[in-house]
């Protein structure tokens, strides 16, 4: 990769992880559905003037249906998932179990595009998820249902970023990156709209959650996809997800900074399980590199 493809992915990296931190913060008030809407629906249309402005609008229309699944696959579905697992899992966790989105992409590009998965990668898919459970075991409890679904939920969510990245190589490579991030985004928000009118709180907002729903959208939702889409045409999904090896680096950090999260060794282990798989699981070591 170029070193300006490097730095895209530290910058989205670090500005991912803090996305974990801001959800922690407004997820309480908000609840995950309806934070989900407004996020994706405020974040698309904070992009639409940028669209308009340079004359690609028409491209929304070329590509729609392409652009619509993708909004399924790569906000809706998996924001709803990692918001309502951030309600009762610290930020930091939820960051390192983000780092299984190349694992998924490695499974799906193998079952889907039929991607080569030799002995070394399909070996980082069991470690990765062997450190999951390493990672959660100790908010695993038969008696406690709701730490049991948030988990689930948790680890769920960035297999549909797999799925996302895979779609997009195949139906929309080429396509613009703004006009990909900006129809998608507003496709969530539009699809989440009736449901997060269902389950807008009763109670009144707090000013702390309306700020990091503001930073939700603005930077981590936006900006962030804009860089990711424009990375993503640029050298391909298996090299741009691998942006998730340093997000979980930033969401502990994150975590520990401003809401005194305990780094414990289940998430030092856990987290380091992870990244080995992950590791063997995109190629990036023993064996031959993911094809982007």
């Amino acid at each position: 990769m170029r070193r300006a493809d490097v730095i895209d992915l530290i910058l989205i990296a670090a500005i991912w992880g803090s996305s974990f931190l801001f959800i922690r913060m407004a997820v309480p008030d908000f609840g995950p559905i309806a934070l989900s809407g407004l996020r994706t629906l405020a974040g698309g249309l904070l992009l639409l003037p940028l669209l308009f402005f340079q004359g690609k609008l028409g491209l929304l229309r070329a590509h729609w249906g392409a652009i619509v699944v993708v909004g399924m696959f790569n906000s809706a579905i998996p924001f709803v998932l990692f918001n309502y697992a951030t309600i009762s899992i610290p930020s930091g966790t939820m960051s390192i179990i983000n780092a299984l989105t190349p694992l998924w992409g490695a499974a799906v590009a193998w079952l889907w595009l039929k991607d080569v998965l030799p002995p070394a990668r399909l070996l980082g898919l069991i470690v990765g998820f062997t450190g999951i459970v390493v990672l959660v075991w100790d908010k695993l409890s038969l008696g406690a249902a709701g730490s049991l679904l948030a988990v689930l939920a948790g680890v769920a969510a960035p297999s549909f970023y797999g799925v996302a990245a895979s779609y997009t190589k195949k139906y929309l490579m080429g396509a613009d990156p703004i006009a990909a991030a900006t129809g998608s985004l507003i496709a969530a928000g539009i699809a989440l709209l009736p449901l997060t009118w269902y389950a807008w709180p009763q109670e009144p907002i707090s000013t702390r959650a309306w700020g990091a729903l503001l930073a939700l959208v603005v930077l981590c939702t936006s900006l962030a996809y804009v860089m990711y889409y424009r990375l993503l045409m640029r050298i391909g999904p298996s090299k741009a997800l691998t942006c998730s090896f340093l997000i979980p680096v930033f969401g502990v950090l994150w975590g520990w900074l401003w809401l005194d999260e305990e780094v414990t060794l289940n998430v030092v282990l856990g987290g380091g399980v992870i990244l080995l798989g992950t590791a063997l699981a995109t190629g990036l070591v023993g064996g031959k590199k993911a094809v982007a």
